[in-house]
């Protein structure tokens, strides 16, 4: 993967549920990409096969982002979660989602939103443009 930009957004709560974190993960990487004039395009698209977790765009280019939150590092970086075989998942998606939209003339780009939450509810969020 690319050289990852962190940026630390908010709080969460220690005791929230899984989702809570998945939710808070999107949000802060959301918060990053339109703070460098991203225009968020779909949130949580979903088809038969799979969900994108963000789409975004700027300029010529359209974002597919996978976000991975953890909190704490003892299974190595939420990263590491996006396997080849997510890969490949994450590229049929966006296929779909161009064969049905209109941005279909925009460059593509994968990036992976690497959140952790530390053991005092602090976000911090590492991007990897270009991750795959």
């Amino acid at each position: 993967m690319s050289e990852a930009r962190v940026i630390i957004w908010g709080d969460v709560d220690e005791t929230a549920p899984h989702l809570t974190l998945g939710e808070a993960g999107e949000s802060a990487a959301l918060a990053h990409y339109a703070g460098s004039g991203y225009r968020l395009v779909a949130r949580n698209w979903r088809i038969g096969i799979g969900e994108v977790d963000l789409i975004l765009a700027r300029g010529g280019t359209l974002v597919f982002c996978e976000v991975k939150a953890r909190r704490g590092s003892r299974f190595g970086g939420p990263y590491e979660a996006v396997t080849w075989r997510k890969q490949q998942k994450l590229r049929r998606l966006a296929e779909a989602f161009l064969a049905t939209s209109p941005m279909n003339e925009l460059d593509v780009r994968f990036d992976v939103a690497s959140v952790s939450v530390g053991p005092d509810g602090r976000v911090s969020v590492h991007l990897f443009e270009h991750a795959f």
